[in-house]
């Protein structure tokens, strides 16, 4: 189930919200709220429910072990959870990954280990990342090992951050599932933050969908127009995509009065590579810095140290988005600038005009993503090629001329204007949008207008759940 289907806005939601207003307690609400995400969750994965429930019991008492123990036995006890956690992720989602690796170096020996591709269960990738802070953070004594299951299995299910975040740590919310009361200011903000990120998705996002399939998708050796135009699509898609779902989150979370980490701070903004990762999926980043960069040493080694540190996690960055060389590749180019950007390199950069740091940046993040999109390297390469004009400089074929409909050129130019140009809030309290009716009209006209998109069926499903 997704947040921009009918299912889940005109029945679900619904549905959810009496059921949850009726409930009287704190400890029922969270009762309805522990059973409605595992139906939103076991609606697409009616299968996996048993991996996610064994993944909460698991990792609930272990904690409870590792909090109990202490010195040698403590640590093993760690060692076997984060052990377990990391296997589970590497069964599913990397063992065909790796024996395709192994058959590769296998193949001069006429030697074969048999394929096993196992269907993925959705969001696996951040809900192990949610028991893996959770064990990790017991065993800093960041707090005590919760014992009660509701609480611990909400912690992991809520249904708003369950299939793809953001990645939440416990102790962010651990009071919250405890004690919260209802204010209706918290529910109009949460409200308004929803709508925000569903007009996100289903008018830019899902209306440059078509143009990005068509280009990287269905394009034989695209032109370098062509080759430009679905990169920028592209780019606009997940930036709205991602940050359209990280806000309905948000929004969702809020209104149950839960308060969610913020995701996104205008990415496309970015000066260089360093700052876009403290704007873009600002959850995941500061999850690799506390649970990865700093316990392999961070900058606290020499230089060269620093730099391998930097190197690594984003390798291992690249490979947890997804089991393909092409992430792999993804996370060295992003390590590669950012090791760039701590060198005497970096400081030269910082001094130089404001709009070319920019332009750097901006042209870092599109390139990279160009890997992020291809299904393989020769699929990259062969769009690389495109980009730089040496499948020719022809314009626009028909078939692509042809899609750029009004919805679709509408999409690309607010989506441009909305992700790097930061005026835009300026321009929206010039027009009067910061004032409370004004700004009720302007939502409920995008809540309109999103409502009737989705009714129409021209939603397409979030691009992070395959991660």
């Amino acid at each position: 189930m997704v947040f921009t289907s009918v299912t889940f806005l005109f029945y679900f939601l619904p549905i959810f919200a009496a059921a949850y207003c009726s409930a009287r307690s704190v400890r029922a609400k969270n009762i309805v709220t522990l059973l409605f995400s595992l139906i939103f969750y076991a609606w697409g994965e009616p299968l996996f429910i048993l991996v996610l429930l064994a993944s909460i019991a698991f990792n609930m008492r272990l904690a409870i072990v590792i909090d109990g123990r202490h010195g040698d036995a403590r640590r093993r006890a760690l060692t076997f959870a984060v052990a377990s956690n990391l296997g589970l992720l590497g069964v599913f989602k990397y063992l065909g990954f790796f024996i395709g690796i192994i058959n590769d170096v296998l193949a001069p020996l006429n030697l074969h280990i048999p394929a096993l591709e196992l269907p993925l269960p959705l969001g696996i990738s951040f809900f192990t990342f949610h028991c893996l802070s959770y064990v990790i953070d017991v065993y800093r004594r960041r707090f005590a090992a919760n014992r009660d299951p509701v609480e611990i299995a909400l912690y992991i299910v809520l249904f708003p951050q369950l299939v793809a975040g953001p990645i939440v740590r416990y102790k962010t919310i651990a009071r919250q599932l405890r004690q919260r009361r209802g204010r209706l200011l918290y529910a109009a903000v949460g409200a308004r933050i929803f709508v925000v990120g569903l007009a996100q998705k289903v008018l830019i996002a899902d209306q440059v969908a078509l143009l990005v399939e068509s280009v990287f998708d269905h394009t034989n050796h695209p032109g370098a127009p062509e080759a430009w135009l679905g990169l920028w699509a592209y780019t606009l898609q997940i930036y709205f995509d991602f940050a359209g779902y990280s806000n309905m989150a948000v929004g969702l979370g809020l209104i149950l009065g839960f308060a969610l980490p913020r995701n996104f701070r205008m990415p496309y903004t970015s000066r260089s590579i360093t700052d876009f990762w403290r704007r873009w999926h600002m959850s995941l980043s500061a999850w690799l810095r506390d649970y990865l960069y700093i316990p392999l040493g961070g900058n606290r080694g020499t230089t060269q140290q620093t730099y391998r540190n930097l190197f690594v996690v984003f390798l291992l960055c690249g490979l947890w988005h997804g089991a393909n060389l092409t992430f792999v590749l993804w996370g060295a180019w992003h390590g590669l600038f950012l090791v760039i950007e701590r060198s005497g390199i970096g400081r030269h950069l910082q001094r130089t005009w404001p709009p070319l740091q920019w332009c750097y940046s901006m042209l870092v993040v599109t390139l990279g993503w160009v890997l992020f999109r291809s299904s393989n390297v020769e699929s990259a390469l062969d769009f690389y090629a495109g980009l730089f004009g040496w499948h020719g400089s022809q314009g626009l074929g028909f078939e692509l001329r042809s899609k750029l409909d009004l919805a679709m050129t509408a999409a690309l130019i607010a989506g441009s204007a909305l992700s790097v140009l930061p005026w835009w809030k300026n321009a929206l309290k010039l027009l009067g949008a910061q004032r409370a009716p004004t700004d009720l009209l302007w939502k409920l006209s995008l809540l309109a207008v999103s409502m009737l998109s989705v009714a129409a069926g021209t939603y397409s499903p979030f691009l992070y759940f395959r991660f």
